[in-house]
């Protein structure tokens, strides 16, 4: 009698596990966006991603950077999606221009000379979800670092530069896809 319990108890919680265990994979599976380990949430009809060009339209135009930013957020969204890059229009689309690149000053010391500057970078972004028209945008993203005035900023514009470029693609690409 002893050992029925034990095995009536032990098939019961077998198939009340594997009832729950369905009932999360139905949940996933029935959901509208698909969700990625990264946090990025995409809509499974969206296959392809596209990029165009980022144009260098600031009043000081670095030679390489819309290069080097193109190419960063093609990378992160290859790394952290599932979706295709194609270069035609893809299913969702990136576009844009960089607005700002200029270093000032921040900070005055007691001799009136800077103590620190300001060195930023503006993206005008317009991001286009063929799939999801609503979660479509046009925004412009800016980030910055500070560097000491005793430093030149050719001395350190490369390291500041591709700093500001991986949080701007990180802010855009999270604008994009983690629509928490």
């Amino acid at each position: 009698m002893e050992l029925n319990r034990k095995s009536i108890f032990r098939f019961t919680s077998y198939r009340l596990s594997g009832l729950i265990l369905i009932a999360i994979v139905a949940l996933f599976y029935g959901c509208s966006i698909k969700y990625t380990f990264t946090g990025a949430s995409i809509s499974p009809l969206a296959k392809t991603f596209s990029i165009q060009y980022f144009q260098n339209r600031a009043p000081v135009v670095q030679p390489g950077l819309n290069q080097t930013l193109t190419d960063a957020l093609i990378d992160k969204c290859k790394a952290q999606t599932n979706l295709k890059y194609i270069t035609s229009i893809g299913d969702v689309n990136f576009e844009g221009e960089i607005s700002d690149y200029s270093t000032r000053p921040l900070t005055v010391a007691a001799d009136a000379q800077a103590a620190t500057n300001r060195f930023t970078i503006s993206v005008k972004v317009k991001y286009t979800n063929a799939i999801d028209p609503a979660l479509s945008f046009e925004q412009t993203f800016s980030r910055y670092e500070d560097y000491n005035s005793n430093l030149d900023l050719s001395a350190v514009e490369k390291d500041l530069s591709d700093k500001i470029v991986e949080m701007l693609v990180e802010d855009i690409f999270n604008q994009a896809f983690v629509n928490w």
